[in-house]
């Protein structure tokens, strides 16, 4: 049998989640089913309970959801995953499952705008407030953004779309220090390239619609918990450790283990929002999720290859990717992702703007799509588009200014792709 610790991350994407017994379906089915037989009321009074595993409805649970969950698991190294119906809801399943109405988040600054809108208006609406850090302040300056009342510390390990790499290991030693988890949003290295656990992170969330899926066709979100977080010892979750009514006064810490994170996040937060994945969905993410490993492969050279051409483009004034040797990020590359980074470039034209808006008009290859990281390149105009509802400061403090334009490099020929940003970019003069 299959085991997290047994095989290659290349070997998981392909196997991992789904092993099927003596005549079952060798590919994973869809089980598209919202309710589940079962022989006697005790065993579904069991289930409702908490009592017993299995599914009994799938706004909670469904079985090809749980062979991605588990195949994502696998990946991380962690001892459960809650797959969600988007990015954005396993961003708010997480924090929600820490923080109540007067908690306190710490997050990066340099994170994705939809995430700080998140942040700064929906949970402010709910009572919980947060505080931005610069990604590069001293550890003394973040712990200066510490409260009694903070309850978790938020970064992506390459942000979107500033390509920021996050200092895992060492935001995670001052989170700890302060008896708090570090939860990291793992979207564009994934698993493959990066795995937060091994430096300290405590929780990990995806936009699986993004490198995951791979496609551009399912919608789809995922917290991993890697089981390693002493939620007793830290005194500050009582939600954890403490009677939840809700099931019959069952404390999770106790009842689950390692597992009690991830176990609430399902049966409280899932049972009472419902952000739901779509078991077509789950099954299309597995599908994505089988070459993963090589597609990440061809993301990573081809997107070293498009930056150290545009690097050296007289009509480029700025480029940003983690990849390259001059990156300021060089050093936390090596520790972090020394197989590659991502497929994602941020660079400005000279000209700004106007200049920005017609290099993408010119462009014949790549696309202009509201999307990222899928196995077609594609373009982008971020402070037009998905990061239009932040001010100039909240823009500034992600790394965005008019000129930046968000080149996902697919994972085509890549003298292909280098040849039509070339026409563009002279086109744009």
């Amino acid at each position: 049998m299959l085991t997290p610790m047994s095989f290659h991350p290349d070997t998981l994407c392909v196997q991992a989640g789904w092993q099927p017994k003596n005549g079952e379906p060798r590919v994973l089915p869809i089980v598209q089913s919202t309710t589940f037989k079962y022989d006697s009321s005790e065993h579904v009074g069991d289930l409702f309970d908490l009592k017993a595993p299995g599914h009994f409805y799938t706004r909670l649970s469904n079985p090809t959801a749980e062979a991605v969950e588990n195949k994502i698991a696998a990946l991380e190294g962690g001892v459960g995953a809650l797959m969600t119906s988007s990015g954005q809801a396993a961003e708010m399943i997480a924090i929600l499952n820490l923080c109540n109405s007067g908690d306190h988040l710490i997050a990066s600054g340099a994170i994705y705008g939809g995430t700080t809108n998140l942040f700064s208006v929906t949970l402010k609406k709910l009572g919980i407030e947060v505080t931005y850090v610069d990604p590069y302040a001293s550890d003394d300056t973040i712990q200066a953004a510490f409260r009694l009342t903070t309850r978790a510390v938020f970064g992506e390990t390459i942000a979107n779309p500033a390509l920021t790499v996050f200092d895992i290991e060492r935001f995670a030693r001052v989170a700890h220090a302060n008896g708090v988890p570090l939860i990291v949003d793992n979207t564009f290295p994934t698993a493959v390239l990066c795995r937060p656990f091994d430096f300290g992170a405590d929780i990990v969330t995806y936009s699986t619609s993004k490198y995951l899926d791979g496609h551009a066709i399912s919608l789809g979100g995922m917290i991993v918990d890697s089981g390693r977080f002493d939620w007793r010892a830290s005194g500050k979750f009582p939600g954890l450790t403490e009677p939840d009514p809700s099931y019959h006064g069952t404390i999770y810490t106790d009842a689950f283990g390692p597992s009690a994170f991830i176990v609430k996040a399902r049966v409280q937060l899932m049972r009472d929002l419902g952000a739901t994945p779509s078991p077509m969905n789950a099954f299309l993410l597995n599908l994505g999720m089988e070459t993963l490993h090589l597609r990440m492969e061809r993301h990573c050279r081809n997107a070293e290859a498009v930056a150290a051409f545009l690097e050296g483009h007289p009509a480029v004034s700025w480029i940003n990717y983690p990849g390259l040797p001059s990156s300021k990020d060089a050093a936390l590359v090596k520790k972090y992702l020394p197989r590659g980074t991502c497929g994602v470039i941020s660079f400005g034209v000279k000209g700004g703007r106007d200049a920005a808006v017609r290099f993408m008009d010119s462009l014949k290859l790549a696309a202009i799509v509201v999307h990222v990281a899928d196995a077609r390149t594609g373009v982008l105009h971020p402070a037009s588009t998905t990061h239009r509802q932040l001010t100039d400061e909240q823009l500034t403090a992600a790394g965005i200014s008019p000129e930046l334009v968000r080149l996902s490099v697919g994972i085509e020929n890549a003298a292909d792709i280098i040849a039509d940003l070339d026409q563009a970019l002279s086109a744009c003069g």
